[in-house]
């Protein structure tokens, strides 16, 4: 198996793409909000074109009414590689998002505990009536470090958190980390690709202009007409909260662009803060390669084995 991960707007997608072609591969997309239908323009979604008849896997299979999380990240994976695999092929593993490419790599254990509907129903209940940040809270008091890894306004992860502890007495964050020291069952090359911070920045700024001036904005107003909110685990996906906040009225479409800058940056940062714990990873710096794709693809096709070349 490979990996090819890094952070948001530094480079993945093309160099995937010649990554493929020189070892025979499929890709895998690792992308948490790329999986949903009709929301390609905040997810900078590859389109066939750009695929260059290379496969991709877990693209437009929801939905933005449904929820996606790691485990069923997780189950659509490994079915997609059961298929790549037979056809003699490598699965590429694309994508940022790194809980999920660890559920993979590591075949992560999300053996799920029973649900106790009366509780989750007590904690639904608390959040309508107390609100979104009070439920916080509660897990704040409980588990710390998960409270610090998930987002007050993500009310499900949320509850999900509190329910593992209701139900087993242990804090969901410590099950996480046992699963983290797992060591992959695959022959793993886990390359991660990075740039100066200064420049990742101003990429991803300039790729936020790109995506107003592309119709974000019109993708967003017409995911709000079908009746999803902030709510939607789809629509928690950075640049749309964001202008689901401008739709309310909140505040005005300059700030709420600088807003998803901002927002991008942070996630880029904890990106690299996530990718640096994985002990596999091969990093490269793209700065030192001067942008080069060629350049770079050849010495990450120095790193796999011969026999994996075409």
């Amino acid at each position: 198996m490979i990996v090819l991960t890094g952070p948001t707007a530094v480079g993945k997608t093309k160099l995937s793409i010649a990554l493929a072609k020189s070892v025979g591969g499929e890709i895998i997309s690792a992308d948490s909000m790329q999986v949903y239908r009709g929301m390609d323009i905040g997810t900078a979604k590859i389109d066939a074109a750009k695929m260059q008849e290379v496969p991709h896997h877990l693209i437009d299979v929801l939905e933005p009414e449904e929820d996606f999380h790691v485990a069923l990240f997780q189950q659509l994976a490994e079915q997609a590689m059961d298929e790549i695999y037979s056809r003699g092929k490598i699965p590429i593993i694309v994508g940022g998002t790194g809980f999920y490419i660890q559920a993979v790599t590591n075949a992560v254990d999300f053996t799920e505990t029973e649900t106790d509907f009366k509780f989750r129903e007590e904690l639904e209940h608390f959040a309508a009536l107390h609100g979104a940040d009070a439920l916080h809270q509660r897990l704040c008091g409980i588990d710390p470090a998960a409270a610090a890894q998930i987002h007050k306004n993500n009310i499900k992860r949320t509850i999900r958190a509190l329910e593992y502890y209701h139900q087993t007495g242990k804090k969901i964050s410590e099950h996480n980390q046992e699963q983290k020291l797992h060591t992959s069952p695959y022959e793993l090359y886990y390359f991660v690709l990075t740039a100066p911070r200064d420049l990742l920045y101003a990429q991803i700024n300039l790729r936020v202009d790109e995506m107003i001036k592309d119709g974000l904005l019109s993708e967003v107003e017409r995911l709000q007409k079908r009746g999803l909110s902030k709510t939607a685990v789809s629509m928690q996906g950075l640049g749309y909260k964001e202008l689901l906040e401008y739709l309310e009225g909140k505040q005005t479409l300059q700030e709420t662009i600088e807003q998803i800058k901002k927002d991008t940056r942070h996630f880029a940062k904890r990106q690299l803060t996530w990718f640096k714990r994985e002990k596999q990873a091969i990093w490269f710096d793209k700065s030192e390669f001067d942008y080069n794709d060629n350049r770079l693809l050849k010495e990450l096709l120095n790193k796999l084995p011969k026999t994996w070349i075409c």
